[in-house]
């Protein structure tokens, strides 16, 4: 499409043209395009705005993300979303400056929310105070991007922090995701208390983040409490359990990942052939072998696979 035709939809007074001109903007020969989808974001119609924040999320400039961060507090519900969406797939670590000098500005929950995600995965560690910080906030979905944050950077001085989320949050999400921030933990013993505890908690969702991060931390002396775990009432759960005590080559574990094998979830069993290969027990061969007359052939080849990692 020629510039100058596309420069003239821009401002048709037909909002439609214009959003549909900003649509085609990727595909003009317009070497202005950076600018023009800047000028669409304050565009007066809505859904022009919304096109021109979902088309930014390729662009990585400071003039963007500034514009991006003001798009956070659109009048517009699709506008604000369409906005962090786009910040969020920021990945040069230097588009992190504009996204830390608007936090401490920020006042709705929603924004300060989006900047925490969009900081995430750039690894800033000037986002570490402000995000130990917001864990102490009254909204959920920011001490949740908070948490993310936390999550990457990877620093000891955060764990007594982010247990006390994982045991005591209102907010399931919170707690979810805090007990598997746990699991950069440097001292085991430091958050071991914690995720035992999650183990217990009312939500699948938080007990089966724990036994996964208890076997990505190698908890050893967890592995009673991963035994009992595969009697959760969530299948979900129990496919955790068994993953973590493949993991942690658990010998006490072989009655109940034995057990596991005749589960009406195939998937359950598939993760149970697997740990018991891990695990290496002789005691599983029979099962195992049983295990080759399973009716799902994925769980069939599992089987085989860990009676030879057994017998070799």
């Amino acid at each position: 499409m020629l510039t100058a035709t596309i420069h003239s939809r821009l401002e048709n007074t037909d909002p439609e043209v214009r959003r549909i001109a900003v649509m085609n903007l990727l595909d003009s020969d317009a070497d202005d395009i950076e600018t023009l989808l800047l000028t669409a974001l304050k565009d007066t119609d809505a859904k022009v705005r919304v096109e021109a924040a979902r088309l930014l999320e390729g662009c990585e400039t400071r003039e963007v993300v500034a514009g991006l961060v003001i798009a956070l507090e659109d009048s517009d519900i699709e506008v604000r979303e369409a906005a962090a969406a786009s910040l969020f797939e920021l990945k040069e670590s230097s588009m992190g400056d504009g996204l830390l000098a608007a936090l401490p500005l920020a006042t709705a929950p929603f924004v300060k929310a989006a900047l925490f995600r969009a900081l995430r995965e750039l690894r800033r560690s000037e986002a570490f105070a402000p995000a130990l910080a917001a864990l102490r906030e009254s909204a959920g979905e920011v001490r949740c991007a908070a948490l993310g944050v936390l999550g990457y950077l990877k620093n000891d001085a955060a764990l007594s922090e982010i247990a006390r989320i994982a045991g005591a949050d209102p907010d399931p999400e919170a707690r979810r995701i805090a007990v598997g921030a746990l699991g950069f933990a440097g001292d085991l013993a430091a958050v071991t208390p914690a995720l035992k505890q999650a183990l217990n908690d009312s939500f699948w969702q938080v007990r089966e983040e724990a036994t996964a991060t208890l076997g990505k931390l190698l908890a050893m002396d967890a592995i009673g409490d991963l035994i009992a775990a595969m009697d959760d009432p969530y299948w979900q759960v129990r496919i955790k359990a068994a993953r973590s005590l493949g993991k942690l080559k658990a010998r006490a574990a072989l009655p109940v990942l034995i057990d596991a094998l005749g589960h009406a979830i195939s998937n359950l069993r598939k993760e149970a052939a697997v740990a018991l290969g891990e695990v290496g027990d002789a005691g599983a061969i029979p099962a195992l072998e049983k295990t080759l007359r399973d009716p799902d052939p994925d769980v069939r080849k599992l089987a085989q696979l860990a009676l030879n990692q057994i017998q070799k």
